[in-house]
């Protein structure tokens, strides 16, 4: 507008200039001007999308208390299902945190004794961190002594709904130490649910030996020949049915793992509480729709005097808008 008034200046005297143009209205000039300005306004307080005002909303979280009990003796080194049966189920299992949405997840680390590795936790993330740490040097004694981590996962379990609850047991069943089946036991009793996994094949594997990190060689016996490590089912199968679940045997292509999880996906679930989720309505629509209308009312709106106002002058003698 200012530009617009300059250029008039250096065309010749407004008054005149005026007089050349009867028909233009300086109210409708400036009432374009406001509706191009609100417009703009309106449109970029539209793009910021303002929030105003909330509602909250509470929603019950159900889900299963599970540990998953893992071997990590030397054993699991073997090679027959690849990169080595370790490797592998701890690439299962960090597939199988992927599905879980409010279950609750504990890991139980176990050789020639146990330790909880993790305790329960919903933040699938950390529970990766915590995975990736696992490996043969997590404990010094070696063996497979899966009757002492079936009652650390017992003791990791919180109270409450015991239908909902269940331990799954990673291992190759090898070098068995302790009574297993009568912690399996145990745990039924307690209302927890003792699954297995079988990790390995039953023709076995010789055992690799590593220094930091290269291979060095694998290991042998007295009399030099190379060690097997064969997985054995049947002592695996018997704990799963002391404990009232279930074996699975991992092959090369299956670990076994999502059918393990479906199974006790399937039990009934307990409640964790509540979880509140905040709401906030987008308003961004009302200041677009002003917007729109402000466009539309400046395009239909020209600059001309309407016939009211062109009549008033005459009458008056005047040339104001």
């Amino acid at each position: 507008m200012r530009w617009k008034k300059k250029a008039i200046r250096r065309f010749g005297d407004p008054r005149l200039v005026s007089l050349l143009m009867p028909d233009q209205s300086n109210g409708k000039v400036r009432l374009k001007f406001f509706l191009l300005a609100g417009a703009f306004l309106f449109l970029v307080i539209g793009l910021a999308n303002p929030q105003i005002g909330s509602k909250y909303e509470e929603v019950k979280r159900q889900g299963v208390d599970l540990i998953i009990a893992l071997d990590v003796s030397n054993s699991m080194l073997a090679e027959d299902i690849r990169p080595n049966r370790l490797e592998r189920a701890k690439q299962a299992i960090g597939k199988l945190l992927e599905k879980f949405s409010d279950d609750r997840i504990g890991i139980v680390v176990f050789a020639g004794e146990a330790y909880l590795q993790m305790p329960f936790t919903q933040d699938y993330a950390a529970a990766k961190l915590f995975l990736g740490n696992v490996s043969t040097t997590n404990i010094a004694s070696q063996g497979t002594a899966i009757g002492a981590a079936l009652e650390t996962a017992v003791r990791a379990l919180p109270r409450g709904d015991k239908r909902s609850k269940a331990i799954i047991v990673i291992s190759d069943g090898e070098n068995h130490e302790d009574n297993a089946t009568e912690a399996a036991a145990a745990a039924r009793q307690a209302g927890i649910n003792v699954y297995t996994l079988g990790i390995g094949t039953e023709q076995g594997a010789p055992l690799p030996i590593f220094t930091n990190g290269q291979l060095q060689g694998y290991r042998k016996d007295a009399q030099g020949n190379p060690v097997i490590s064969k997985m054995s089912p049947l002592l695996l199968m018997e704990v799963a049915s002391a404990g009232g679940g279930k074996f699975v045997q991992a092959s090369a292509s299956d670990i076994g793992l999502d059918d393990l999880f479906n199974q006790i996906n399937a039990m009934q679930k307990s409640d964790f509480g509540n979880k509140t989720f905040t709401d906030y309505a987008d308003r961004f629509p009302v200041f677009l729709s002003l917007a729109l209308l402000l466009l539309l009312a400046d395009l239909l709106l020209n600059e001309r005097k309407t016939a009211l106002s062109r009549r008033v002058n005459l009458f008056s003698g005047t040339k104001k808008a």
